[in-house]
């Protein structure tokens, strides 16, 4: 049940990620970011690998808490209560 929760979590946040990034950096040419006032000594295809996982990690956290935060299902007899996926 673990590594089917983790891929429920990684999976739409890889999805989502990779359409964020496109979404981003249409927007957005690497060479024109500054961070603390200085150009940032790496290629294009690092800020590209680096912005997506930045965005993938957002969006597992998200799918994380939305997992953490589902609701129980309680059984028909009302004896035991099923804690939710995690």
């Amino acid at each position: 049940m673990k590594y089917r929760l983790l891929i429920w979590i990684l999976w739409p946040s890889f999805l989502v990620a990779g359409m964020g990034e496109g979404l981003l950096f249409t927007v957005i040419h690497p060479q024109d970011l500054l961070f603390f006032g200085h150009h940032p000594d790496i290629s294009d295809e690092g800020v590209y690998t680096i912005g997506f996982f930045v965005i993938w990690i957002f969006c597992a956290i998200s799918s994380a808490l939305t997992a953490y935060i589902l609701p129980g299902i309680e059984a028909a007899d009302g004896k035991e209560n099923d804690r939710g996926l995690i």
